[in-house]
């Protein structure tokens, strides 16, 4: 299952996160895919595409982060499912 990830820079503080990623990565627990990312370009927060079949993987990756950020984990899905769901009622 795909989520979009938001995070939102505590004290829109960018430079504490990306110091924090530079020294130890980004910490995902095994199952927890990271697919890409945007950044916001006042760097105030993060937008990441991640995939895992188990959300409670989230809880363990966000326990590393949640000094510097806040999170919004969102599911979702492509455009062409989207479609797909909705194909019979159109």
């Amino acid at each position: 299952m795909l989520f979009m990830v938001i995070e939102r820079f505590k004290d829109r503080n960018a430079v504490a996160v990306y110091r924090r990623f530079q020294e130890k990565g980004r910490m995902l627990p095994e199952g927890l895919n990271y697919i890409d990312s945007w950044v916001q370009l006042d760097l105030h927060n993060c937008f990441q595409l991640m995939e895992c079949d188990d959300t409670s993987l989230f809880t363990q990756w966000t326990s590393h982060w949640q000094d510097l950020v806040e999170f919004e984990i969102i599911p979702v899905v492509t455009g062409k499912e989207a479609r797909e769901l909705v194909a019979s009622q159109l």
